[in-house]
């Protein structure tokens, strides 16, 4: 495992580490003139230093569906409530050009004319109606008229509910076991707070439900060689990594528990380590993912991630097959010689590599076993600190996946890689319509999204 010699950024506070923002920018990049040439130069800012280097991966752990261990490890320790899910939706969604995911709509808000219109505009020529409802399986007026959001709530609750049916156990005292921790930007608070009551918190413990605001920052400006923290930039969020750093500081973890008493309740520092240390595996979601929409709960992966752990790995992460027909860019998994290990290297980190040499990709999809542990290395020592120029200023894009240069890290793929499967971009709205009409389809779900509304 790498081998940190000193933290990167100070998590004692918001201010620790704003100034630390700065203070890298300073010592990293007080060489450059100005923030044109910064952006200029991002790929060889941000380049990993040992690109040259890497190997294809010597250790890629295989799932095999069949073991009857490992399942027994993964329904047992979700029945327990010892698997704390973790929903990250405080995304920007630039790419998608509809804001939040969480509240996307596509039974309310898209019909076939809008979402040809989309396709059009990113793809950057005329996509006909009719092409697109060809690719559908239904209209979008069809489905379910739930948000993105509280499909994947619901998702989570009536597979746990099969489970307690499937184990004799009460769905209701199963439900309540559960522990979830819901990141969300500070535009979608109030929404969430009236997404959380409508469904009753979906039937899960509302005290053992979590919420952190991730915050946006502003960028920073240079002035006569000196760095400095521009109230007058845009705010924008620092990427998926600061949310996980976020979790580290002081009171930034609070549940709304009491009813319709809606009075934050903040955690310490102190708490929300000891609250992690009750866990078993940390399962990070993303709301974009379109394959949770049917299988939330997947068992065999996570008893290989249980058996892992018992083994001392902390993070691992699933790896899929890039397209050799048409590669796509991604985090890549490869060997570094020097640090003796496999790893798994962001996309913006990769200079001028073409995708098609990138063999495996990371699903974004990550697991934490003992996720107190891996949470304490972030908290002493934060994450590397990749830099953006947006709008004319600069702002830090720390990723979730760094976590694997702090951590001992496995990773793992199917027999049968599947292509990576998630609502980016416009052109993945018809696959995202067509999980959501699969979802909708399955036994009893329709009877159990009304069940979930009137209790």
């Amino acid at each position: 495992m790498p081998q940190v010699s000193q933290p990167v950024v100070d998590l004692r506070s918001r201010d620790h580490y704003l100034a630390s923002c700065v203070g890298l920018a300073q010592e990293k990049l007080s060489p450059f003139g100005s923030l044109a040439e910064i952006a200029a130069r991002e790929r060889e800012i941000n380049r990993y230093p040992r690109l040259a280097q890497l190997e294809e991966p010597h250790l890629i752990h295989l799932l095999e569906d069949g073991a009857p261990r490992p399942l027994r490890l993964a329904r047992e320790a979700v029945a327990r409530g010892e698997v704390l899910f973790e929903h990250a939706a405080a995304g920007e969604g630039t790419r998608l050009l509809m804001g939040s995911k969480y509240f996307l709509n596509l039974a309310r808000d898209l019909k076939l004319d809008s979402i040809a219109h989309l396709m059009g505009m990113d793809a950057g020529e005329v996509v006909a109606p009719e092409a697109v409802a060809a690719q559908l399986a239904c209209p979008p007026g069809d489905l379910l008229p739930l948000s993105l959001g509280t499909r994947h709530m619901l998702q989570l609750a009536f597979e746990i509910e099969g489970l307690a049916r499937e184990l004799g156990e009460s769905p209701r005292e199963m439900l309540a076991r559960q522990h979830l921790l819901v990141i969300v930007g500070e535009e979608m608070v109030s929404g969430i707070e009236k997404d959380f009551y409508q469904w009753h918190f979906y039937g899960f413990d509302p005290a053992r439900v979590y919420f952190l605001v991730q915050e946006s920052f502003h960028g920073l400006n240079l002035k006569n060689g000196c760095f400095f923290y521009d109230t007058a930039s845009p705010r924008r969020l620092h990427n998926h990594g600061q949310m996980v750093m976020q979790q580290t500081l002081d009171r930034q973890l609070f549940t709304w528990p009491g009813g319709l008493a809606r009075e934050r309740v903040y955690h310490s520092q102190a708490a929300v380590g000891d609250w992690l240390q009750g866990f078993v595996n940390k399962i990070s979601y993303n709301i974009e993912d379109l394959d949770y929409l049917t299988g939330a709960l997947d068992f065999h992966s996570l008893g290989l991630v249980l058996e892992l752990g018992e083994k001392g790995f902390r993070m691992v992460m699933e790896v899929v097959a890039n397209n050799p027909v048409k590669p796509q860019k991604g985090g890549m998994l490869a060997w570094d010689p020097e640090l003796g290990r496999d790893v798994m290297i962001e996309s913006f980190q990769l200079g001028d590599l073409p995708y098609r040499d990138i063999a495996f990709l990371n699903r974004n999809f990550n697991h934490y076993p003992r996720p107190f542990e891996s949470w304490r290395r972030v908290r002493d020592f934060g994450l590397p600190m990749p830099v953006a120029v947006k709008e004319g200023f600069l702002y830090y894009q720390p990723v979730q996946g760094d976590i694997n240069f702090l951590v001992p890290t496995a990773f793992f793929r199917r027999r049968e890689m599947p292509p990576i499967s998630n609502l980016k971009t416009p052109a993945a709205l018809p696959l995202a319509l067509n999980r959501m009409a699969a979802q909708d389809r399955q036994p009893g779900f329709r009877e159990f999204v009304q069940r979930a509304w009137e209790s």
